[in-house]
């Protein structure tokens, strides 16, 4: 019977706090929105060499490459930084769970027991005899308390909607450092299967100049020449013998890139990438799909939504501050003289009741704490629309820088065939005698430029279409 006024006067305290909630309007998260020129199609897709089909996941295995498939999978599974994210997830994961547990009631129990002698000057005069000390209590207790915060005002809500937001934006944060992971792996096995094309086209030159080289010395020993055509050639000859040691160690950093982005020392780099000869090539247009998918694949998008979704629950989270906090709580137990006694019906012992905390003195706190966390929410919601805008920028540059390289490559490619015809006919008119060695020398050299600039332009493209790739955001998908 005891029980009754505590519930009615739990009911009258829960009916009041509703009416006051009722007054409370949390603010609403910002309108985190998409200009309607970003879902259109791409400015760059008027290149033949790119298409709007849906762009891949797997984008590498377009390059019919295994050593690169077999590289990207090697380095998803094993990238350090893969595995540190990954954990960084599981740890805001764990977040989500402690911060979920605020909608269910705390439960404390807890046994005792305390010996104690009251002094004998407390007592009532004449208890004891003079002279004689009080007896000691042996007292027993065991008791289980529940408490329950009664969330009129959303602040356990908003605690969990911000930390679920907090997760999901952990989870695109290891999404872009798979969508960097591949793309990084492509372009060190590109790097270094560049390295190697380049260094042939230098050692074809430099067989070519050496060949040279012994002529005009014949010629000088024989008579004919004269030692300022040897000295050229010479000249020529050790140059592009230099320009072969930068790239071998261009390679060799390449390689050992590789090793690192694939969890491996550098004594455990890649054979096959450091004897690859030519960079891959597509065989295909790289299908870029339009900004609508674009937008909805990138994981940095993602994560800055979230980011502003989590911030916005935290506004609310500060703003209940404001209001009084209700908290359920009852107990029961027992308290005896004897252990025994802890399970007889006169020494049981209970309370329930509301309690109704409210921090007058700190409102000026929280409305600070407010006015920080909105601040936060506008700047999540900047973050937002920048990223949108760096995901466009660096997709249309992509594809600009792409479709220009393939121009020049084109142009390049003509270049070096026709220098490759000058050398050829100077060679001739020179075996004829109706040209001067200088003038071979220097056809030589056009070649061995034009050469070494057609491998930088493959080299380049290859580079440009990795990028292009990863502006795309393809790789992050686990295929596991």
């Amino acid at each position: 019977m005891t029980i009754q006024p505590s519930l009615r006067f739990l009911t009258a305290t829960a009916g009041a706090s509703l009416l006051l909630a009722s007054c409370a309007v949390g603010p609403k998260a910002p309108d985190a929105t998409l200009p309607p020129s970003a879902s259109g199609a791409f400015i760059g897709t008027a290149s033949p060499a790119v298409s709007t089909s849906s762009a891949r996941d797997d984008w590498w295995r377009l390059y019919n490459d295994p050593v690169l498939d077999g590289l990207v999978g090697e380095a998803l599974a094993n990238n350090n930084e893969l595995e540190a994210a990954a954990a960084n997830l599981r740890r805001v994961r764990a977040a989500l769970g402690e911060a979920r547990v605020g909608r269910f009631p705390t439960t404390t129990t807890s046994a005792g027991y305390t010996t104690s002698r009251p002094s004998a000057a407390t007592l009532t005069p004449g208890t004891l005899p003079p002279g004689e000390n009080a007896p000691d209590v042996d007292t027993y207790t065991a008791g289980l308390d529940v408490s329950y915060e009664v969330d009129l005002f959303g602040r356990v809500e908003s605690t969990i909607r911000a930390a679920r937001a907090d997760a999901a934006a952990a989870e695109a944060a290891l999404d872009i450092v798979r969508v960097t992971v591949a793309a990084e792996t492509a372009r060190a096995y590109a790097d270094a299967c560049s390295a190697n094309a380049s260094i042939a086209v230098a050692e074809r030159t430099l067989e070519l100049q050496t060949r040279t080289v012994e002529l005009t010395q014949r010629l000088l020993d024989a008579g004919s020449g004269n030692g300022l055509d040897v000295a050229r050639a010479r000249s020529t000859l050790e140059t592009t013998r230099a320009a072969i040691a930068p790239l071998r160690a261009q390679r060799e950093g390449a390689v050992f890139r590789l090793a690192t982005l694939t969890g491996r020392t550098p004594a455990e780099s890649s054979e096959a990438a450091r004897a690859c000869q030519a960079p891959p090539q597509l065989s295909q247009p790289i299908p870029v799909g339009d900004g609508a998918a674009l937008l909805a694949r990138r994981p940095d998008v993602r994560q800055a939504e979230r980011n502003l979704a989590a911030a916005a629950a935290r506004v609310n989270v500060a703003t209940a501050d404001l209001f009084p906090r209700i908290t359920l709580g009852g107990s029961a137990g027992a308290t005896a003289l004897d252990a025994d006694g802890l399970a007889d019906s006169e020494n049981f012992r209970f309370s329930v009741g509301p309690l109704i905390s409210w921090s007058f003195p700190n409102v000026f706190a929280a409305r600070a704490r407010i006015e920080q966390a909105s601040a936060g929410s506008d700047a999540a919601l900047a973050t937002f629309d920048q990223t949108v805008l760096v995901a466009l920028q660096e997709t249309e540059t992509a594809l600009t820088n792409y479709a220009n390289e393939l121009d020049r490559r084109t142009a390049l490619r003509e270049a070096r065939d026709e220098a490759a015809r000058a050398v050829r006919l100077t060679q001739l008119r020179f075996d004829a005698g109706a040209d001067s060695l200088f003038n071979l020398i220097d056809a030589q050299r056009t070649l061995a430029a034009a050469d070494a600039q057609l491998a930088a332009s493959n080299a380049q493209v290859t580079t440009y279409q990795i990028a292009l790739f990863k502006a795309l955001a393809g790789g992050w998908v686990n295929e596991g």
